[in-house]
């Protein structure tokens, strides 16, 4: 098994704080709702990189991924914002899937860096929701 490269771990972590507290950023809206996008726009870049590995496969398979994280996305605006947590956190076990198969290929910086910032955010949602903050104001 190949170690993850030091460099986007360290950067995943800083977009993950980042996209943790986007919802500052857009205070006119909910943070489930700004969290919701930011699992969305993630998950989507695998479909840019399946349209560029050029296996139609691929392709397929990678826009199915994305389009059962934008349904968890959907669900978590108006449901429980545990959903979120478990979008991003099952987000980041397929980078894990991605990171040790290869099944796109040229990912090799994507999948350790977008693991860091789905359980970076993951893990601040899970604490914002024992906190007991309204995701749905």
């Amino acid at each position: 098994m190949t170690q993850p490269p030091r460099g986007p771990v360290l950067w995943g972590a800083v977009f993950g704080g980042l996209q943790a507290a986007s919802p500052l950023a857009f205070w006119w809206l909910d943070s489930a709702t700004v969290y919701a996008f930011g699992l969305v726009l993630i998950a989507s870049v695998y479909i840019g990189f399946a349209v560029a590995d050029g296996r139609q496969t691929r392709v397929v398979v990678e826009s199915g991924v994305a389009a059962s994280f934008v349904v968890i996305a959907a669900a978590g605006v108006t449901e429980s914002a545990w959903l979120l947590v478990l979008g991003l956190g099952g987000h980041g076990l397929k980078d894990l899937w991605q990171h040790r198969t290869k099944f796109v290929a040229d990912t090799r910086w994507w999948p350790p860096f977008c693991l860091v910032v789905d359980w970076v955010v993951a893990a601040v949602i899970a604490v914002e929701i024992v906190a007991g903050l309204d995701f749905h104001h």
